[in-house]
């Protein structure tokens, strides 16, 4: 572009949005110093404040908003600040996360000097519905309570029935957590047992045939061949009045033939049926078993969390590393999270053209917002 025809644009520009002498152009430090002040309070918490209305007004327009969500944390990089004005904030520190195959072993390490980002994100629609920023030293699972909690604040009361998150969050007290507020979890099995492959369930002896896996997975044996063949069990249902997972012989469900159909059925309708007390390990026995298509499907939806990490990191920069100190990396990430909540609002806003020949309409979520918005700015919530 020549350089008149350049200027002219650039001045253009400068008027449309009210400043009307090039003088008046903020400088480079000003935006530096802009994002250190709004990293302070009040200015900070009122940033998040910000993105939590806009997540309410969606959640209030969008009716499945949040039912399916999934989490991750991931790394971001930052600068140290040269000094100590950091409003009580952690600095930047280093980060490591290993990577592991089914065995065990390390394959792959990722190292990084910043902080780490751990989002709440619905399935569907890939809009945040809640976030945290921390040092790199603390675990995905030590935030979920925290994301939940701030997540069912945007929220109509009880809409988040499960959350999918990868094995990092896989221990004893995040479950018994989401087991409390009633969400059912679909989150990868850490592999933990080095001794054995399977496990006979607790009240079953050596009489018994039916055993279990580490991630929870029933079995029956058909001890009439030499060596005994596994089937795996047919799950019936998660019976939540009894806190139990129903099983049934997998023989009598998919109406095949088994050996030991007469020695483990005894003439029963429905054949062998067992049920697994959930108390007795609540990460091995999830309200949805990890070898069902339903846990297969709310897992495989992590890929949404994914992809907005990925366009948070790559296309809005929050992993450039360029961002110096606690003060102003948090404002920018602040300032990051309110345009994509606000950019979700605009889309969802937007009229939708109805048929080929239709006339473009504003769809029903399009005119919950538009209300929302209007209430708003009448002084309404």
């Amino acid at each position: 572009m020549p350089g008149g025809v350049a200027a002219q644009s650039a001045s253009g520009g400068r008027r449309l949005i009210g400043i009307q002498s090039e003088g008046a152009v903020p400088q480079g430090w000003n935006i530096s110093r802009f994002l250190k002040v709004l990293g302070r309070e009040p200015h900070r918490s009122l940033l998040k404040e910000i993105f939590d209305v806009l997540v309410k007004r969606l959640g209030e327009a969008v009716g499945d908003l949040g039912k399916e969500a999934v989490g991750d944390a991931t790394g971001l990089s930052a600068r140290a600040g040269a000094g100590k004005d950091d409003d009580g904030l952690a600095p930047p520190s280093g980060g490591r996360k290993e990577y592991t195959d089914e065995t065990g072993k390390v394959v792959d390490v990722v190292e990084w000097f910043g902080y780490k980002l751990h989002l709440l994100v619905d399935k569907r629609h890939e809009v945040s519905l809640a976030y945290r920023v921390t040092s790199p030293k603390v675990s995905d699972a030590e935030e979920i309570p925290s994301l939940v909690e701030e997540a069912e604040g945007n929220l109509p009361q009880g809409r988040i029935k499960s959350l999918a998150y990868d094995k990092a969050a896989d221990d004893e007290k995040t479950h018994r957590y989401l087991d409390k507020k009633g969400i059912e979890p679909a989150i990868e099995n850490r592999s933990l047992w080095k001794d054995k492959e399977e496990r006979m369930l607790p009240g079953h002896d050596g009489r018994s045939n039916v055993v279990y896996d580490e991630s929870g997975t029933l079995y029956c044996y058909d001890k009439t061949r030499q060596p005994p063949v596994r089937q795996k069990m047919a799950y019936i249902g998660h019976e939540r009045s009894r806190g139990t997972l129903k099983y049934r012989c997998p023989a009598k469900h998919g109406g095949w033939r088994c050996p030991s159909l007469e020695r483990c059925n005894g003439g029963k309708k429905y054949g062998k049926t067992v049920r697994v007390k959930r108390e007795i390990d609540l990460r091995r026995f999830p309200p949805i078993p990890r070898a069902t298509k339903q846990f297969e499907r709310l897992y495989k939806g992590r890929t949404a969390v994914e992809r907005v990490n990925a366009r948070l990191k790559v296309f809005w920069g929050a992993d450039d590393g360029n961002i110096t100190g606690a003060l102003r990396f948090h404002a920018y990430i602040g300032a990051v999270m309110v345009v994509h909540a606000a950019l979700a609002t605009l889309l969802a806003s937007t009229g939708r053209k109805e048929g080929p020949l239709g006339q473009i309409r504003l769809s029903p979520i399009a005119k919950a917002l538009q209300k929302s918005a209007a209430g708003s700015a009448s002084g309404g919530p």
